[in-house]
């Protein structure tokens, strides 16, 4: 990857005052390789631990793999600070693997919408994605609002739960850094069970970096087991009398109260919110038509501070078992966009794979821009990224001269949730068939 430290993102932002986050167009040097739907394809980095999961014979245990799987698809996130290229409507993305398989489509631009669907033998996942952005002045908060849901046809156990926040920090001075922060619940709709799981920010001190707690509990509300652990690390979970009789030993170790769930963006009502000083020259009339709440909770974080992760977070409460652990890094993964090995590997355009017969296509992997971005021509993928945008907005201005004509999804269709009954898409089939001749409108690269 190239350097980004003679770029600022806020040279960019400063300019966009008043103007959607969603829609601002940023420099290709702040992009990775990569499409957001490769980027929703990682969550199947771990899916081994779906088919763990299919293997338990009690709902309970089934619930705890679900739970690690749910945290340790944020594991790949830490230090990514690339922001992945934007998918053009109609782009799609599949993986296969020996355990399972996986297609995602953008359904939706305006909003942008990203749906996906996983399948194997033992399992089932699938979900949207529609991600909302916050400027909050010093960094950008990113919620992922949507929903994930696991099925397993063969116990009928179905499980749906929603992303926790993302921000990135130091946006105006000094060096970028993110964290994931929030409360993730995933419930066992067959049986009542939830995980209640919170991911804690930093803080001042930044203890709570990476700190993950929570409780797996029964439809009456009862504690039966305690999870903590890294969202960037490890899970573990023991039973609810061995956390309890630890906790009266190592009380000092945990804290209770607000601040469990606490956004970095928010402190306690006696905190004054500062000044932006790189704003001030700003009609401050543009700067409110930002997404910047106007409470006097707001504060600003230590500037240009990165946090430092504290390492004396081992605790191992007895009778635990460990459910996850994140695979090491490549050695070299800093010069390559941080990515994890199996990221690494997604945008590997095989022999096989570059004919119609084998590979749809509107597959990311065939984007010439993520492609000459990967090659290192940033020049080059500057000027493709920027046809390919103009292609997308000619090709709508085209829809709407004609009267009734629509964009609509090829694989997936809106719908409510069969589980939670939130609005949802879903998959309606047909994607693996390899039948691309009907589709006369996937000139979309």
């Amino acid at each position: 990857m190239f350097s980004r430290n003679d770029f600022s993102i806020w040279s960019v932002l400063k300019n966009c005052i008043g103007k959607e986050l969603s829609k601002i167009t940023m420099p290709v040097i702040f992009n990775e390789p990569l499409s957001f739907l490769q980027r929703i394809t990682e969550h199947m980095e771990y899916a081994p631990l779906l088919h763990v999961a299919a293997r338990q014979e009690d709902s309970v245990d089934r619930l705890k793999y679900v739970a690690a799987f749910a945290i340790s698809g944020l594991a790949s996130n830490w230090d990514r600070l690339g922001k992945p290229f934007n998918p053009l409507l109609g782009e799609t993305y599949e993986l296969q693997r020996p355990e399972y398989r996986i297609v995602c489509e953008q359904v939706s631009h305006h909003p942008p919408v990203t749906a996906f669907h996983a399948e194997s033998d033992d399992f089932i996942v699938h979900g949207s994605v529609h991600p909302k952005l916050k400027f909050w002045g010093k960094s950008v908060e990113i919620q992922p609002k949507g929903c994930v849901t696991v099925e397993f046809p063969k116990s009928g156990d179905a499980f749906t739960w929603s992303g926790v926040n993302c921000c990135v920090h130091n946006i105006i001075v000094g060096k970028l850094w993110m964290e994931h922060y929030g409360t993730m619940e995933i419930t066992n709709h067959k049986t009542g069970h939830r995980a209640v799981i919170t991911l804690k920010p930093a803080g001042w001190a930044s203890k709570d970096l990476h700190r993950v707690e929570g409780y797996i509990i029964d439809k009456n509300k009862k504690k039966l087991f305690f999870i903590y652990g890294k969202w960037t690390e490890f899970l573990k979970c023991t039973d609810q009398a061995s956390y309890e009789e630890y906790f009266k030993e190592n009380a000092h170790k945990f804290k209770r109260g607000d601040e469990r769930s606490r956004s970095p963006n928010e402190s306690p009502a006696h905190t004054p919110r500062k000044v932006l000083s790189k704003l001030n020259s700003l009609k401050m009339s543009s700067f409110k038509s930002l997404s910047v709440q106007e409470s006097d909770d707001v504060p600003e974080p230590p500037e240009g501070e990165i946090p430092k992760c504290d390492s004396t977070y081992s605790i191992d409460i007895p009778n635990s078992m460990t459910l996850w652990e994140a695979d090491p890094r490549p050695e070299n993964a800093a010069e390559y966009y941080q990515f994890t090995l199996f990221a690494m590997g997604l945008n590997e355009l095989e022999p096989e794979m570059k004919t119609p017969e084998t590979l749809c296509p509107t597959d990311s992997r065939l984007r010439p821009d993520i492609r000459k971005l990967e090659e290192g021509d940033i020049d080059g993928a500057a000027a493709e990224k920027t046809r390919l945008e103009e292609k997308q907005r000619d090709a709508r201005k085209a829809r709407k001269g004609k009267k009734g004509e629509e964009w609509s999804p090829k694989w997936f269709t809106n719908g409510l949730n069969p589980h939670n009954k939130v609005d949802d898409w879903l998959y309606s089939g047909g994607y693996w068939d390899r039948n691309y001749d009907s589709l006369l409108d996937l000139d979309i690269f």
